[in-house]
């Protein structure tokens, strides 16, 4: 296989971003999981389900901005940076780069929010026994396990709604979020990625 097929082949599936992507689910998920579980244990019930009713909002979260940026267009936001609106230009980028995004929003955090759910409600499933002596805990773990997924599943298909009809404004205001970043702390953590036309073209 020659360089340029090599390379053409690389920018195609764009694997350093699977490389890295792949990598950082792995270190961010041990992370989280180690984390949770430790903190879970330290506190009582009540806490506990708070902790797991917020992770499971943030996977919601991040599955809203995930469709929002896939259902953007980026023309509303040229019109912005064409007024000086200075997040504009980073609502361009984040709409520019839809694929990355929703990988990282609804695939990594998604996943990362499931896992992490899932562990913590386990953990509950575990105190809730020790507390009240359960003999059999089967029953108590199948409608705690349902329970994290309808709230998952009807979280996120009530997001989907939302991320769809205000798309504009949910895309301006994370672009607000990560200019503020950038600005402060000097992280850009979006690529410049330049206009397909092509594509652009079709779309019209």
């Amino acid at each position: 296989m020659s360089k340029k097929t090599e390379g053409s082949f690389s920018n195609k599936y764009n694997l350093k971003w699977i490389i890295l992507v792949t990598l950082w689910t792995f270190i961010m998920a041990m992370i989280f999981s180690v984390i949770t579980e430790g903190l879970i244990k330290n506190i009582d019930i009540i806490l506990a389900f708070i902790i797991l009713i917020i992770i499971i909002l943030i996977g919601i979260f991040f599955d809203i901005i995930g469709i929002a940026v896939t259902s953007a267009k980026e023309k509303p936001f040229h019109a912005m940076a064409a007024n000086k609106v200075e997040e504009a230009k980073y609502a361009i980028k984040l709409v520019r780069n839809a694929g990355q995004v929703s990988n990282f929003c609804n695939d990594v955090i998604g996943d990362i929010s499931g896992i992490v759910s899932g562990a913590v409600g386990t953990t509950i499933i575990y105190k809730l026994i020790n507390i009240y002596n359960i003999k059999d805990g089967m029953f108590l773990s199948i409608v705690l396990t349902s329970l994290i997924a309808s709230l998952t599943v009807g979280g996120k298909a009530f997001g989907k709604s939302i991320a769809i009809l205000y798309s504009e404004k949910i895309i301006f205001q994370t672009a607000v979020i990560f200019n503020f970043i950038k600005k402060k702390l000097g992280l850009d953590i979006l690529p410049e990625k330049k206009k397909n036309n092509k594509q652009d073209n079709k779309m019209d």
